[in-house]
């Protein structure tokens, strides 16, 4: 029987064990011995004999024979001499078996080890101590704990060898629970005693888990078995304490060591970086440095990754020269740590100069480069650096992957997306969540969001994040019937996150579904996920978006406020036309001494704009740099907005003309929409012409020049126009509504006669025309010519009309009907849902893609 202070290491040169010393002779002749007995074994069987099987001097020789192959690393030729020996019946003795069993452990033959275990397995009831023990450490070895167990139980002894191989494999394979039970039972089933091998193994494991109180308790035993003052169970001790989060006992068996050693210092130190107590973890860096200990490797990725942490780029500059000067700047994984903690403060530029003076780069370095790119608002460069990646024929992995296309996403490069995507499936890398996650964002972002949903549906499991993805990308695209779909399945089967919440509330505000944002923010309130984050303004925005002011103004009193809760409102007001609340909210921020930003100014200049507020407007646009805000081109486009709707065309185009940025087509599409409003060909062909040699791919230019030539009764130009539109392959997305009966939405494109109510909403409508016709309301319609009929088709597409009629229908008289539309609504609609709020004597809201309409009694709020 092996000693029970035998320890779990393994055997790594099969011919050092005893039994080869034991057994094996002659090593010199074995190939002719071999010969010779296979010769000898074939002409007996030839004749019929079993004089092999009853010789135990032809036992001892094959026996032998085994040992000299063993001891000479030929597995092949030893397992077909076990096989010859076990067709002959001859048998193999335990310590043969032993000799070839650490050899397949050596060689990591898992197919050839699992024959010879079948094959002792035929011939034996049970195993003894040290050859239970050579398959335990084999199959624990190839991580095959279900036989490693099973061998366990056919033991007919185990010693403390036995225990220690199988805890240290159930906790190396992350089996922490297991693994505690194990040695558990062998404390107190077993009857052995643990060593300074097992300790460390099950404190790992309660670090693991972590479970405090079970490494208290192991803690314990430690004191218990008289092992306090052996430096590797103490550093385990020390790892034990700081993976559960108790760094204050790590910390004072760290200072009773009588003795340490460059683990127990970086077990320490690195504690404390995994804690977040950086300082601490840098102050016994020094500490250390104090006693002349010199760091490894280790000590110095480490102390460079607080760096990291803390952002003290003087700090890191600081560790960068000492890295240097103590000569570790030559090993790869310093100078990678180096790269990302640059990356990471902001510094790319010193990250490159690190990286360009590496003798060496692994995948690693370039994707810490990559990623950092990325993490620094450089998707270009990212996309860069993976080029000289595969020129320096350094295969990329799934984080390389991934990172390039979120930087492919955030610039919209298609091509090198699919480039990537075709890369994944060669190198099996699809397979991994993170880069499946990456291809739905960039193909979200690229306007492919088939290609996305394709990518989704062949995730075989897909996390929160892949879902989340998938609804932003469907809202993204104006697909928000679907991303609502989306996050309803989802809840069946995971827990949405706030990022999650954000894109579905994002969805609801899109198409006006009050109904399932109201779900989400009870959702919100039950589990209390995000609302110390950017979840109270999305739920705010959503009301907002729906029209629901009291509700907002509710839930903007009910939270602590930061800039952009006050920025929603003001947008919300600001869309509205109500300029002077729009004034009047600002100066409340102001006296709340919340800081203002670049958006709260566009809001602001928005809101006077629309309500004619052209002095107030200037005024605020003047005083910008007082509350330390640069203006912007998005600034100078909502001045330049503000005088031409205000009718001060020449004015607004003198405005551009003194800006001191060179204007963008935004500036000038001011200018062109000031000119369709007023009716003013002149500056508006001038506007038109200074839009088009800068973006010729906007189709939002070319419909209001389409607007300013229709209502001034060019309809020649119009075509002409339509006719650029087509040469250029540029569509109008076609005309949808949105309206929420009974927590339902309802959808309505323009020309859609597959809606199951579509002849009662005909009827209604048909009656509306007739009775303003009677009144003398379709006057100005019936006269239009046909190119402006079209034209309107095109445009607007009366699809809120439907909307409206299906609400009519479906809610009960007096009650409010909320739309919304995804392009602007005409003269003509305008008009018409005038008129249906007056017959009917109900408020109806329409909000299209720039104005919030609030009808009642036959007028608009937005002062036509």
């Amino acid at each position: 029987m092996a000693s029970s202070s035998q320890t779990p290491h393994f055997h790594l040169n099969p011919s050092k064990s005893k039994p080869f010393h034991r057994k094996s002779r002659n090593h010199r002749n074995v190939n002719f011995h071999w010969n010779f007995g296979i010769r000898k074994l074939i002409l007996n069987k030839s004749q019929g004999l079993s004089v092999l099987s009853s010789s135990s001097s032809s036992t001892h020789f094959s026996n032998s024979q085994l040992h000299g192959l063993c001891a000479n690393g030929k597995l092949d030729e030893a397992i077909k001499l076990v096989a010859s020996m076990r067709e002959l019946r001859v048998s193999v003795d335990e310590d043969a078996f032993v000799a070839l069993v650490r050899l397949c452990e050596w060689k990591r033959a898992h197919e050839e080890g699992s024959k010879v275990y079948d094959i002792a397995m035929g011939s034996m009831s049970s195993l003894g101590v040290e050859l239970g023990n050579a398959f335990l450490a084999m199959f624990v070895r190839f991580g095959n704990l279900v036989d490693a167990w099973y061998v366990f139980g056919k033991m007919s002894e185990r010693d403390l060898f036995s225990w220690n191989v199988l805890v240290g494999g159930y906790a190396k394979q992350g089996y922490f629970d297991e693994a505690m039970c194990l040695y558990h039972r062998m404390l107190w089933v077993g009857g052995v005693k643990p060593d300074v091998y097992t300790f460390p193994c099950v404190l790992r494991t309660c670090g693991g888990i972590p479970d405090l109180a079970r490494g208290r308790e192991v803690h314990v035993h430690v004191v218990r078995y008289g092992y306090e003052l052996e430096i590797d169970v103490v550093n385990a001790l020390i790892t034990m304490y700081v993976k559960c989060g108790d760094v204050g006992s790590a910390r004072l068996v760290f200072d009773r060591m009588p003795r340490r050693d460059l683990i127990s210092w970086n077990a320490m130190i690195s504690g404390y970086f995994e804690n977040g107590m950086c300082c601490e973890g840098l102050e016994l860096f020094f500490a250390m440095r104090g006693l002349s200990v010199d760091p490894d490797l280790m000590t110095m990725t480490s102390v460079i990754s607080a760096c990291e942490l803390l952002g003290d780029g003087r700090l890191g500059r600081d560790i960068h020269a000492y890295v240097i000067t103590s000569g570790f700047a030559v090993d790869m994984s310093v100078c990678n740590s180096l790269t990302q903690m640059y990356l990471y403060a902001g510094s790319w530029r010193e990250a490159e100069k690190v990286f360009s003076r590496m003798e060496r780069k692994d995948i690693v370095s370039w994707t810490t480069m990559i990623s950092g790119y990325e993490y620094n608002f450089l998707p270009g460069r990212a996309i860069d650096a993976y080029r000289m990646m595969d020129q320096d024929c350094v295969k990329p992995d799934e984080i390389a992957v991934a990172a390039v296309l979120s930087a492919c996403a955030t610039l919209g490069d298609l091509d090198t997306g699919v480039e990537l995507h075709k890369l994944a499936i060669k190198a099996r890398l699809v397979s991994y969540v993170i880069v499946a996650n990456n291809l739905i964002n960039m193909y979200s972002k690229c306007k492919c969001i088939d290609k996305a949903l394709d990518v989704f549906h062949n995730i075989p499991r897909k996390n929160v994040i892949s879902w989340t993805s998938i609804i932003a990308g469907l809202r993204l695209n104006n697909r928000c019937f679907e991303a609502l779909i989306f996050f309803r399945q989802m809840k069946m089967t995971l827990q949405p996150n706030a990022i999650t919440l954000t894109a579905a509330l994002a969805a609801c505000a899109r198409i006006g579904a009050l109904m399932c944002g109201k779900e989400i923010h009870a959702h919100v309130l039950r589990t209390k996920v995000g609302l110390d984050d950017f979840l109270p303004n999305a739920l705010l925005d959503m009301y907002v978006r729906c029209g629901r002011m009291n509700i907002a103004w509710n839930l903007f009193n009910s939270q602590r406020n930061d800039v952009s809760s006050w920025n929603i409102l003001l947008t919300g007001y600001s869309e509205r036309g109500q300029g002077s609340v729009v004034v009047e909210l600002f100066d409340r921020m102001i006296k709340s001494r919340v800081r203002p930003d670049e958006i709260t100014f566009i809001s602001l200049l928005c809101g006077c704009s629309k309500s004619q507020m052209v002095k107030e407007g200037l005024t605020y646009f003047s005083r910008m740099e007082e509350y330390g805000v640069t203006p912007n081109l998005k600034h100078y486009a909502c001045v330049v907005d503000l005088l031409g709707r205000a009718g001060e065309l020449e004015e607004a185009h003198s405005f551009i003309q003194r800006m001191p940025l060179v204007p963008d087509p935004a500036v000038w599409g001011a200018l062109l929409n000031a000119c369709r409003i007023h009716r003013d060909i002149k500056f508006g062909e001038l506007s038109a012409k200074r839009i088009f040699e800068l973006d010729k791919e906007s189709v939002g230019y070319y419909i209001l020049l389409c607007n300013l030539y229709a209502d001034c009764n060019k309809w020649r130009e119009v075509a002409k126009v339509r006719r650029m539109m087509k040469e250029n392959g540029l569509t109008v997305d076609a005309g949808c509504s949105w309206v929420e009966v009974k927590g339902k939405v309802h959808a309505f494109l323009s020309d859609d006669k597959y809606h199951p109510q579509t002849k009662e909403i005909n009827t209604v409508l048909e009656r509306f025309y007739e009775k303003m016709s009677e009144v003398g309301g379709l006057t100005k319609t019936s006269s239009m010519g046909e190119a402006e009929i079209s034209r309107d088709e095109i445009f607007c597409g009366h699809s809120e009309r439907k909307a409206i009629a299906f609400g009519l229908i479906n809610t009960v008289p007096g009650m409010p009907i909320w739309v919304t539309k995804n392009l602007n609504m005409c003269e003509s609609c305008h008009d018409t849902v005038k008129f249906i709020s007056k017959t009917v004597r109900r408020e109806i809201s329409v909000r299209d893609a720039e104005h919030f309409h609030h009808f009642r009694d036959g007028e608009c709020s937005c002062g036509d």
